[in-house]
């Protein structure tokens, strides 16, 4: 007699849906690190060489301001770390959802946080060559490291994104306390200039080697507690990206309201608390975040959502290695490359030509170097 299997199927076990690589995530961090590799040397030359008015007046956006106020270049930085954030809810976020042990994913993020430290103060001094008074131990990859690394604690261990927002306005209203009410000896309470401020005299009293601006360092310690809060932004945003049940227009509508919200609030509080990237004040948390907010609704709706996605691999290629293209410019002579390589066919054009022209070789060195390791699928991942 022969056997018949039966017709009838174990139900299937839920599995969580799959997470969707946000091509958009990739591409903007790419465009965000093309201006910190040298893009906006394209705009200065231009001014320099052209005397055009909208070169000027680029080349003038793509400068820091000099103390208080905001200018596009101010939110290169916060827009990294802001990404970092974005990110946190896709890596950490499944990683939850699949069952990994929370305290094993803390452990990896305070490697990672500690990492960057340690990575931003090499990238400050090399490798034994200052003495450890001559050495500077705030860095741009220190910040992104510690505040990143607080914004992912705070998602991994606090699950109530209520309490999430709590702690986001907390420390900025705390932020602003200490600022305005905390006196420093020979300055008072509530001076918020270089060498009066508070965060200059935490970084005199408690860092040790030198700072970037002697009496003060835009990376120091307590400006690093608000900056948790731009990786916070971040991780509201990839929460809300990640988010089932909503639809790719109504979560581009709810970043858009909340980016013109943060901005508008964030000039709003600059009347009493001043908007002030070397302090990292409050205001400019809100104001960063927002034009941070506004910058990744566009890119996320054109690509990820009207799928427009050709144009942006350029930008990609530079997203998918961006931690190691800025430490490279540390240990990789490209200016060298780009001498040998285009010095010869630049010299045949005119001084204008020529330099405009040395920018953009200089970055297509760097971009060809990129584009290498991503064929080669080599990554750094910290």
């Amino acid at each position: 007699m022969q056997n018949t299997t039966s017709t009838i199927q174990e139900p299937a076990l839920a599995q969580p849906a799959p997470v969707r690589r946000l091509i958009s995530l990739d591409a903007l961090r790419g465009f965000d690190m093309f201006w910190i590799m040298g893009g906006e040397e394209v705009f200065h030359v231009l001014a320099k060489t052209t005397g055009w008015a909208w070169a000027i007046f680029m080349a003038d956006q793509l400068t820091h301001v000099g103390w208080n106020g905001f200018r596009p270049y101010d939110c290169i930085f916060p827009l990294f770390l802001f990404l970092a954030g974005v990110s946190t809810p896709y890596s950490l976020g499944s990683r939850l959802t699949k069952g990994d042990d929370r305290s094993m994913l803390a452990r990896k993020v305070i490697m990672r946080g500690l990492i960057l430290v340690a990575l931003g103060i090499i990238y400050n001094n090399g490798l034994f060559e200052k003495p450890f008074a001559d050495m500077r131990f705030g860095s741009v990859l220190g910040r992104i490291g510690l505040a990143g690394m607080f914004a992912q604690l705070i998602f991994l261990y606090v699950r109530s994104e209520r309490t999430r927002y709590g702690i986001f306005v907390g420390i900025l209203l705390l932020y602003w306390a200490l600022l305005l009410l905390v006196p420093v000896p020979g300055f008072g309470a509530g001076n918020l200039t270089m060498e009066g401020s508070l965060v200059g005299y935490v970084d005199r009293l408690l860092m040790p080697g030198h700072l970037y601006k002697v009496v003060h360092d835009p990376e120091g310690l307590l400006s690093t507690f608000p900056a948790i809060c731009t990786g916070l932004l971040g991780v509201f945003a990839g929460t809300l990206l990640r988010r089932h049940g909503l639809t790719d227009n109504k979560k581009v509508q709810q970043l858009i309201l909340a980016g013109v919200s943060c901005v508008a609030l964030g000039w709003i509080w600059n009347l009493v608390f001043p908007v002030n990237k070397n302090l990292w004040t409050s205001s400019f948390v809100l104001v960063a975040g927002g034009w941070s907010l506004l910058i990744l609704s566009l890119f996320y709706w054109i690509i990820d959502v009207k799928n427009l996605r050709r144009w942006t691999f350029f930008f990609v290629v530079i997203g998918m290695n961006s931690i190691l293209i800025y430490l490279a410019g540390r240990v990789i002579n490209f200016e060298y490359a780009t001498h040998f390589l285009f010095s010869g066919l630049l010299s045949f054009f005119s001084k204008p030509i020529r330099l405009v022209g040395g920018i953009l070789a200089f970055l297509a060195v760097k971009w060809i170097f990129l584009y290498f390791l991503y064929k080669k699928k080599t990554f750094l991942r910290i």
